[in-house]
């Protein structure tokens, strides 16, 4: 057993979080072992208890590092001078590439974050919640601006939300559209809907 090999920009710690996510939506949260995640970097349990403290630290430091992305990313959009349905489309970019590009993380956020402990996890769930409605404040602006059909937005942002965890689909797939025609379809697709 040797030391944790990093790749460029990323410290031993996000080489550990970045395995813990493939093992956690690999084999789900429940049934995933730090001596598991120890075999697959390479190195002794007791070894990567010198960086972490336990697997629900490693599922907190997951969900969060998303879910604080997303907050920081609806923040910046719902600054700039543009119209609601832009604003729509750039947060609509933004997951779909979250989806592509860092699928195992946002999965984890997505479907394991219900073992999180507390008080992590009603903090997580207040957080999902705030970030539901303010993307539904968003279409809610535009509807009321006119760019934007009526509609009910609490809906749109469901479906929108689903629409994107469907990507799961896309990386099982044997053939497969590039990831640039996927967003370009599902932008087509999803702001279509919205067009007054």
């Amino acid at each position: 057993m040797g030391k944790i090999v990093t790749k460029k920009n990323l410290t031993r710690k996000d080489v550990i979080i970045e395995k813990a996510a493939e093992l956690f939506k690999e084999k789900g949260y429940k049934a995933s072992g730090m001596r598991e995640l120890a075999e697959v970097l390479g190195i002794e349990a007791a070894s990567l208890y010198n960086h972490i403290k336990s697997k629900s630290e490693l599922l907190h430091l997951i969900c969060f590092e998303v879910a604080n992305k997303y907050t920081a990313v609806i923040d910046e959009i719902e600054h700039k001078d543009i119209s609601s349905l832009k604003k729509v489309e750039e947060l609509l970019r933004f997951l779909i590439n979250g989806m592509i590009n860092h699928y195992q993380q946002v999965y984890v956020c997505d479907r394991e974050w219900k073992y999180l402990e507390e008080p992590y996890l009603s903090n997580f769930q207040a957080q999902r919640r705030s970030y539901r409605k303010r993307i539904a404040g968003i279409i809610e602006q535009g509807i009321q601006k006119k760019e934007i059909k009526s509609i009910d937005a609490p809906t749109a942002v469901l479906i929108m939300l689903h629409a994107v965890s469907g990507i799961e689909s896309w990386h099982r797939s044997k053939q497969k559209i590039t990831a640039k025609e996927l967003e370009e379809n599902m932008i087509s697709i999803l702001i279509s809907g919205l067009k007054k």
